[in-house]
């Protein structure tokens, strides 16, 4: 008699359970049905370029009650998105499963990385507020890449830098999308809970708590998708969610978010990309996003989505109508006067309050809907004032740009400064030039990062005339300083051209409009002053639009303003961010408050972006048209050599003994020794350096060390291993670059020390490790099983890979290591009785 595969597994378990013991849970099996649904147009694939076609389903969505207790569980499935190659994993969505207390809960899977996202909101609305109330947070576990945190607690803590631009990522498509009037408190929370380190999880991180939003009560109509755009090495062709790898290789780094219509937001650097190839990678990126919305819509309608619009109230009747006709007149004479930011502030307010006072009486209890009447006819008035004549609210022709003043080289003692001024926003920037010991580490779930360049951006409250709390940065400090930062990493020139670690500073003293371009600008001032070889000089410009209808999609009707103010920023519908030089853009960034952004009105703003980058690259070279030949004095002298790999051990000595004696005896700065053996060696004497690194070669050569006599180190004395062996020893050490291990024990009273190797960090495992110290430390182990592969320089050479893979197929039990996904068990020889139960069974079923 043949048996099924398909009906094996289910029924084996079924008599097990017949033979366990009453003292175990019994199965509960329930019939599970699965219902397909396809949706959409299929994709045609040429495969090879032969001619041969594969059709694939752009999506597919299952429901089956496979969830706790029988819960109905619904799938989404994505095999390919349009433009993405036959490698990338199919995206899964997953909702019914987990988190089924939230108002939204969704898991994505691509591959072996899982995050898991939900959407809450308080059953209450708040009544008194004017605003959207939604937070949100997202948090990438150190457990995800089998690592755990470097805290004292061992608890992942506060959002690191990335996680909060994550943040800052999903929030900016979904705010604009959920309904005006929405007052509950929503939170948005996204985990990432495995990461396979392939690709990044940045866009799937939106698409995830997008779609938990889109599936709650929440009223947010229409789903948001995201994807990451990247460019071949060739710079032929986009790729659609890149590897890593590619991302190094690629000049384009583009994450496009936006809804099946248009898109609502995109961010990402650039090496000095054409306007007209950024509107092709932003097209090529929103297709694929069209299909993603598409399949979120077809999920939304097999779990029966039913949004609430109850507790959101519309305007009172004849209330808008009341305020245009009472306030209109006074609204365009504060607009035709222009005039500085506080006058008109001042104006406006005096305004508002008249308008709050007048309609009291006549709407009690409506004083935020009054406000928002109020508003409502400041936008208004500010585009038909656009529309009709050219004029903005101060006065400036549509395309102009604010008056620029800049200093260059004002603070003393401050390797390079400038104070960039344009209009009522100022920025103070400084530049400080040192070593390797100045780099920025961050820890991420990819492994420790370090940043050789890197700016901060501060923000304090008397930059806008207010007080307030001053400490560590907030979010919009940090994703403007990160904008800012990236504007100027193309420019910054190689370690080998210029060994220094570079940190700017940009300090805003006043604000009314796109400090963070200021930022760039006096940035790149700064980095001149100091004399930093940059290679162009770059600018950034904040681009607007007023809409006639903010609820809709971008149109032609669309009024684009080059260099926004505050006021502009407040009152419109898009918050464009472009820096570049004269041939490209190296960063970008747009924020809409509408319902999406054509791309033809995108290439408008681009366009215009270029003509008023360029201006100011015109007035910033009036001042530097080239960084200073000469670094200032102030900065310290830099030295880079090599020394052999094995020869680390003797020029950091025991405890760091000998390099704490060199920069002592050789009046340096600092002296970093990196894993590879590139030395790096600072000092405010030029000579000294050279003293430094002569005495460094002649130690690692052997004629050198310590001052004073030196007893000969006790060697190891006992038998040689041999060569393909393996041996199992404790781990001494424990470095990025890998792991000592000690194989073969000293004497027993200690005259003579064990023998020990190296585990290079690519002998580790079989897979890639991306960070030893955190991959060793989730081992939870203090011995290691390695390989003896020889010696090469006289050092001993081990590799626990050799292991791994001498032990894979046969079944011997692996090295302890970071967990993988649990095998099921194979199943155990079945007697007699149990096969005959099982045919039984199985006729049955055909029977029926």
């Amino acid at each position: 008699m043949r048996i099924s595969c398909r009906y094996y597994l289910p029924i084996f378990l079924l008599v097990q359970g017949c033979f366990l013991s009453s003292s175990f849970l019994p199965l509960s099996i329930s019939n599970r049905r699965i219902r397909p649904a396809i949706y959409s147009e299929p994709i045609t694939d040429t495969v090879n370029g032969a001619g041969a076609a594969t059709t694939l389903e752009p999506f597919i969505v299952e429901s089956s009650e496979t969830g706790p207790a029988g819960a109905t569980v619904h799938r989404l499935r994505f095999p390919r998105l349009p433009g993405q190659a036959a490698d990338v994993p199919e995206v899964i969505i997953e909702t019914g499963k987990i988190g089924r207390q939230a108002a939204g809960a969704v898991t994505l899977t691509r591959g072996d990385s899982v995050l898991y996202a939900t959407a809450s909101r308080d059953s209450k609305p708040k009544e008194d507020i004017d605003f959207l109330p939604l937070s949100v947070e997202h948090q990438e576990r150190f457990s995800s890449a089998g690592l755990t945190s470097g805290s004292y607690t061992r608890r992942d803590g506060r959002p690191a830098e990335h996680e909060i631009l994550v943040c800052r990522l999903i929030d900016r498509p979904i705010r604009p999308l959920i309904a005006d009037g929405w007052r509950h408190d929503t939170q948005i929370l996204s985990w990432v809970l495995s990461y396979d380190g392939v690709r990044t999880c940045d866009p799937l991180a939106i698409v995830s708590a997008a779609t938990a939003v889109y599936l709650s009560d929440v009223p947010l109509d229409k789903p948001v998708a995201a994807v990451q755009v990247g460019l071949s090495a060739d710079g032929t062709s986009f790729i659609l969610n890149p590897t890593h790898v590619e991302m190094e290789e690629s000049k384009l780094h583009l994450t496009v978010a936006g809804t099946a219509d248009a898109v609502l937001m995109i961010e990402g650097y650039a090496e000095f990309l054409p306007e007209s190839q950024m509107i092709a990678a932003v097209k090529f990126g929103h297709e694929a996003i069209q299909t993603l919305c598409k399949g979120i819509i077809a999920l939304g309608e097999a779990v029966g989505v039913k949004k609430n619009y109850s507790t959101i109230k519309p305007l009172p009747e004849g209330l808008q109508e009341k305020v245009n006709q009472a306030f209109m007149q006074k609204v365009d004479e504060m607009f035709a006067s222009g005039g500085r930011k506080k006058d008109q502030g001042d104006i406006m307010s005096a305004i508002s309050t008249d308008v709050a006072e007048t309609f009291a009486e006549e709407f009690p209890d409506k004083g935020v809907a009054v406000k928002k009447a109020f508003k409502n006819l400041l936008c208004q008035r500010l585009f038909a004032r656009a529309r009709s004549s050219g004029l903005r609210g101060d006065g400036r022709g549509l395309k102009d740009i604010r008056r620029i003043d800049i200093e260059a080289g004002f603070l003393p003692r401050v390797h390079g400064s400038a104070l960039f001024t344009r209009g009522e926003t100022q920025a103070v920037a400084t530049a400080t030039l040192g070593d390797a010991s100045m780099r920025q580490k961050i820890d991420k779930i990819d492994g420790t990062e370090e940043k050789r360049f890197y700016l901060q951006y501060t923000f304090p409250p008397s930059s806008v005339g207010e007080t307030g709390r001053v400490g560590a940065p907030g979010r919009r400090e940090v994703g403007h300083g990160n904008l800012a930062e990236r504007a100027l990493i193309p420019v910054i020139p190689s370690e080998d051209d210029f060994p220094y670690s570079i940190r700017v500073e940009s300090l805003i003293t006043e604000s009314h409009g796109s400090s963070s371009m200021a930022s760039v600008c006096g940035g790149a001032l700064a980095l001149m002053d100091a004399g930093v070889p940059i290679k162009r000089t770059v600018a950034g410009i904040a681009m607007g639009m007023l809409l006639g209808d903010s609820d809709g999609v971008s149109d032609e009707n669309a009024v684009i303003l080059s260099d926004i103010s505050g006021t502009e920023d407040a009152l419109g519908t898009m918050d464009f961010k472009v820096a570049g030089d004269r041939e490209g853009i190296t960063t970008f960034q747009l924020d809409i408050k509408c319902e999406g952004l054509t791309l033809e009105t995108m290439e408008r703003a681009l366009a215009q972006a270029r003509e008023g980058r360029l201006h100011i690259l015109d007035e910033m070279e009036k001042v530097l048209s080239a960084p200073r030949e000469t670094l200032p004095p102030t900065v310290p002298k830099i030295l880079l050599f090599d020394i052999p790999f094995e020869s680390i051990g003797k020029v950091i000595g025991p405890g760091g003994k000998q390099i704490r004696a060199i920069i002592e005896d050789h009046e340096l700065v600092n002296m970093d020794v990196a894993d590879d053996g590139k030395i790096q060696v600072s000092s405010m004497k030029g000579e000294k350096l050279e003293e430094a690194k002569a005495f460094v070669l002649a130690l690692v050569g052997g004629n050198g060390g310590m001052k004073g006599d030196r007893k000969d180190k006790p060697k190891y004395a006992g038998p040689e291993p041999v060569e393909g062996e393996n041996y199992t020893g404790k781990i001494t050490g424990v470095h990025p670059f890998g792991v000592f291990v000690e194989i073969l024990p000293g004497a027993e009273d200690g005259s003579t020390p064990g023998l020990e190797g190296l585990v290079h960090v690519s002998e580790m495992a079989r897979e890639r490790v991306r960070n030893c110290e955190g991959f060793v430390r989730s081992m939870g182990v203090d011995e290691l099983t390695v390989k003896y592969v020889g010696k090469e320089n006289g050092k001993i050479r081990l590799s626990r890979k050799a292991v791994l893979e001498e032990i894979h197929g046969d079944g011997q039990k692996k090295q302890p290591g970071p967990r993988k996904p649990k095998q099921a068990p194979g199943a155990p020889d079945m007697s007699t009785q149990e096969m005959d139960v099982i045919a039984q069974a199985i006729e049955k079923i055909t029977e029926t």
